[in-house]
């Protein structure tokens, strides 16, 4: 699994691509179709003005594309999807699980701001997903207001990512209490209380320690204002010492929380140590460039506090 694949950006997606195909984007027209196995296909509707809704869309598709042969499916936009979950779009997903039986990537929300803000879009319980599809690789979703996820086993599963402004502590403790004895790359952005993100550094507990996590190569836990009390964590925590790579980027870093990576466990087998978007001081910058010379470290982002207040890089 090459990690360095993943863009943090929130509309990273939509450079063309997803799981390695060229997105495809299905209409009504007699347009020549690519082969079902070389494209990604999305599946959207407007979200605040739509003339086909999501169940039309997904009918046309099972119409039009050889579904036995697809691999990776992108799910956009579901009208209303600030006021609507997405519950009807994951029952339909997995009522036609054996439509799909190829299906190994799928992602969840892939709504740009422009679509619905990433803390405004509403989620559901995503476990019939990952119940429906016992082959599935990798799952990413995007939104944290109503998520939720039961612990389950799952075989195969490879990738597990959710972007959010704000990602429930319940599901944190889901994603601890399932078996994942495939995954490889977990990546979770916490966010902030006030869009939900109500995790605290004991519901990341399971998942520190590895135990239902023997494949895992990369750990984000991103996103969160609560980053030094994570980081200093993750510099006691078990499943650190067989990760590639580990990503703490994208909240509200500072000294205090480096200073919990430089005197913990050595982290200088890792491959990358993700910090961007932080609040080090230069001082500090130049310690975490010392300390790990031979390590890919990405300190870009250096923020500074206004009056002790820090922000996140993603929340609404």
């Amino acid at each position: 699994m090459d990690h360095t694949e993943f863009n943090d950006d929130v509309d990273g997606l939509y450079d063309g691509t997803y799981a390695g195909l060229p997105i495809a984007v299905l209409t009504s027209d007699d347009e020549e179709l690519p082969a079902a196995d070389q494209a990604a296909w999305r599946l959207s509707e407007h979200v605040y003005d739509s003339e086909e809704n999501f169940e039309q869309q997904l009918a046309l598709f099972l119409e039009k594309v050889d579904t036995t042969a697809v691999k990776a499916v992108v799910i956009g936009g579901w009208e209303d999807a600030y006021d609507d979950d997405s519950s009807k779009v994951v029952g339909l997903l997995a009522e036609n699980a054996a439509r799909l039986p190829a299906l190994r990537s799928l992602f969840l929300g892939a709504m740009t701001s422009e679509d619905c803000e990433i803390s405004w879009i509403q989620q559901s319980d995503i476990t019939p997903l990952l119940e429906a599809f016992p082959l599935l690789e990798r799952l990413e979703v995007r939104g944290g207001s109503g998520l939720r996820l039961r612990p389950i086993r799952h075989e195969n599963l490879r990738v597990l990512r959710f972007e959010t402004g704000g990602l429930p502590a319940e599901v944190v403790r889901g994603v601890g209490g399932c078996a994942f004895p495939a995954l490889e790359h977990l990546e979770l952005w916490l966010g902030v209380s006030q869009y939900g993100g109500d995790a605290t550094v004991a519901d990341l507990a399971p998942i520190l320690s590895g135990e239902n996590l023997p494949e895992l190569r990369h750990l984000g836990l991103q996103d969160s204002e609560i980053q030094d009390e994570i980081a200093a964590a993750v510099a006691a925590a078990p499943v650190v010492a067989r990760l590639e790579s580990l990503a703490l980027s994208m909240g509200a870093l500072t000294d205090e929380g480096a200073e919990a990576l430089l005197s913990g466990q050595p982290l200088t087998h890792l491959g990358r140590l993700d910090l961007h978007h932080h609040f080090l001081t230069d001082a500090m910058v130049k310690r975490v460039e010392d300390a790990f010379t031979g390590v890919e470290v990405d300190l870009s982002g250096q923020e500074k506090s206004d009056d002790d207040w820090r922000y996140v890089a993603v929340a609404e």
